[in-house]
């Protein structure tokens, strides 16, 4: 005979549903890959803010990586450009 096992959970967080963007958000990466920005989090460990993104290519995968680095710069030939640089969804439809 298998027990029926009723438990909640209570948090004082707002759910993550709240907090997926109101607008769309859309990146190019320095090596050219195009990627939506899902929401901001929090790791579980650190609670180090991290950015969800979802890759608009391939597979198109989610991935994260710390707010901090998402928006810093990185210096490719000796130019210091966005890691991930801001583009609108126009731009997005002629790429």
């Amino acid at each position: 005979m298998v027990k029926s096992v009723a438990f909640y959970i209570i948090t004082t967080f707002t759910p993550i549903k709240s907090k997926i963007m109101d607008k769309e958000r859309y990146f190019r990466h320095f090596k050219g890959g195009l990627y939506k920005m899902i929401t901001v989090a929090k790791d579980s460990e650190t609670l180090e803010r991290m950015v969800v993104y979802q890759a608009l290519y391939g597979e198109k995968g989610f991935w994260v990586r710390p707010e901090k680095m998402f928006f810093e710069t990185v210096v490719r030939d000796g130019v210091e450009i966005p890691r991930f640089k801001e583009i609108t969804e126009e731009e997005i439809s002629i790429l």
